[in-house]
């Protein structure tokens, strides 16, 4: 009885080994594929983000800022609306309604009026290292009004991006007022993306991310609706590619990626996927140079490059 019992004891042994290695396999390939799911909705939404800069420049000589506006929120909320079907999502509570709202504003009106009426005048790369210091104003807007603090990382993160600002408002000013004008409505997108994420930030904690964009997109689409009887008459004269681009802006951009993003987010550090942001203005001006041909002006870049310095000096708290 011993013998069998001993024999017992080493194979229920060797069977639990194989057990547990067999499941040590799997959950290690289970990681391994979850982290390759990860990076891949990471690149693609750096991607999408990166080229929507790109895009707008380009739609921007066809299309004027509201009509362009409209029909990338009008395409967005749609596809936001369909996943929060699928997703069996129930619209924002009444506490969380009013800052939803006023965020879709701000930023689906806003931001993009200005972002789309600033890369008129200003190219793609140059918009986009003017408008990723909206963290910064984030961080400021979110000291004051939700008492968060002003850390002396923040401050001299602050004085840091204030001073790439003005080498980039010194690169534009030598190409005339159009151009400083456009980099102006660059900060203005800045502060009103940073604005409505503030405003936003107390509705998510209630509702959830995909709820509160949905509908911070059709409030986007109602505030932009007097735009309805230019979007028309100027979409009937766009080319083809035209269209296709603006469509492409309100699913990739602003729907598929923010979808992605909201799955990153809640599988990844939030401090270090937002510093991967950083990548986008590189990308930028990498995507612009292929397609179009343009690059931002000389000082331009160093005053970026010392932007996201201050972004990441700020985000050190």
């Amino acid at each position: 009885m011993m013998i069998i019992g001993a024999a017992s004891h080493v194979l229920w042994t060797a069977s639990v080994k194989r057990i547990v290695t067999a499941t040590t396999t799997a959950n290690s390939a289970t990681r391994e594929g979850e982290r390759a799911r990860i990076v891949g909705a990471l690149a693609v939404t750096l991607l999408m983000w990166a080229s929507a800069f790109v895009v707008i420049r380009s739609a921007g000589r066809h299309l004027s800022p509201g009509p362009l506006a409209l029909t990338r929120i009008a395409v967005g909320s749609l596809a936001l609306g369909i996943a929060m079907v699928v997703r069996r999502q129930a619209p924002p509570g009444r506490g969380a309604v009013g800052r939803a709202a006023l965020s879709g504003v701000l930023w689906f009106g806003a931001y993009m009026l200005s972002l789309n009426a600033a890369e008129r005048w200003v190219d793609a790369g140059t918009s986009s290292l003017l408008v990723n210091t909206g963290p910064l104003f984030i961080a400021l807007l979110a000291g004051w009004l939700l008492h968060e603090g002003f850390p002396r990382a923040l401050l001299a993160g602050c004085v840091v991006a204030l001073g790439g600002a003005g080498l980039i408002a010194l690169s534009v000013a030598g190409h005339g007022s159009h151009e400083l004008l456009g980099a102006g409505l660059c900060v203005v997108a800045a502060i009103a993306y940073a604005v409505a994420m503030v405003v936003q930030k107390p509705a998510l904690r209630v509702a959830g991310a995909l709820p509160v964009t949905w509908l911070a997109s059709v409030a986007g689409v109602v505030v932009l609706l007097e735009f309805v009887p230019q979007t028309a008459h100027e979409l009937g004269h766009v080319s083809a590619a035209t269209l296709a681009g603006v469509i492409y802006l309100g699913l990739g951009p602003t729907a598929i990626a923010f979808l992605l993003w909201a799955y990153v987010l809640s599988r990844m550090d939030a401090g270090r996927q937002g510093a991967t942001t950083y990548v986008v203005p590189p990308l930028v001006v990498l995507i612009s140079w292929i397609t179009l041909g343009q690059t931002p002006p000389l000082l331009a870049i160093p005053g970026g490059l010392l932007c996201l310095a201050g972004v990441a000096i700020a985000r050190r708290h």
